[in-house]
């Protein structure tokens, strides 16, 4: 679970190295990040430098419009899977809390969910983004790992990472435009900025609560017993 220095990109981080039941997740294979729209010359050339096969941007229509990645002359696979039903705005206005916009996630997106999975399957290295590198790549990335048969605690650890790698600047002028735009939400601070690790611990359990497991929420969505089988090889080492 080492950071990656990609200069202009934010929350960038390879999830190698967590612990799951036959050993632990294989460093260099699945990244996440925040969106890559900052990117200069340094930080394209540094991307490069991984060697992504494939990247699985989680944002709607909108948002790329608004802030397309910049990938310079990088050859690389890019696959969209809007993960929202409705725009990242509606979350903001109908001010709902954490747990319920994972809730939609999870219920409304179970398709794109698989669409990622099968996408990290295709091709690694994989990068898997959205603006923040928060919410949907947290949901999702937490599901894949939990699926492949990483220990729960770790999979929470993951997703919880991301506040402390949020810089404060930022933080601070989101959640300042925000609030003119939202003056009376209460959950917007939650939205823009956190992520507790009681939220994803709670969603997890749901999860398996309902499905029996989280390769069964999978398998329920059309995965086939193959593709997670090659899931947890692909991102497990038994050394």
């Amino acid at each position: 679970m080492t950071g990656v220095l990609v200069p202009g990109a934010v929350n960038l981080r390879d999830v190698g190295g967590l612990p799951a039941r036959s050993g632990r997740t294989r460093s260099g294979v699945l990244y996440r990040s925040g969106n890559l729209a900052h990117l200069e010359d340094p930080g394209v050339a540094a991307l490069g430098d991984l060697g992504l096969r494939r990247i699985i941007d989680l944002r709607d229509d909108e948002e790329v419009a608004h802030a397309p990645s910049r990938l310079g002359d990088l050859t690389v696979t890019t696959q969209r899977a809007p993960l929202f039903l409705g725009s990242v705005a509606s979350f903001f206005e109908d001010d709902i809390p954490l747990d319920e916009m994972y809730r939609r996630i999870v219920e409304e997106s179970a398709d794109r969910v698989v669409e990622v999975v099968r996408g990290i399957i295709a091709d690694q290295p994989v990068l898997v983004h959205c603006t923040v590198g928060k919410d949907r790549t947290g949901v999702t990335v937490a599901l894949t790992l939990a699926a492949a048969g990483v220990d729960e605690e770790a999979v929470v650890a993951d997703y919880a990472r991301t506040e402390g790698l949020l810089p404060e600047w930022r933080n601070r002028k989101v959640v300042e435009t925000l609030r003119r735009l939202h003056p009376g939400a209460v959950n917007l601070e939650d939205l823009a900025t956190r992520s507790p690790a009681p939220v994803m611990a709670a969603l997890l359990a749901g999860v398996a609560a309902r499905y029996g497991s989280i390769g069964d929420y999978l398998r329920a969505h059309d995965l086939r017993d193959d593709e997670l089988d090659e899931l947890r090889g692909i991102l497990i080492s038994d050394s």
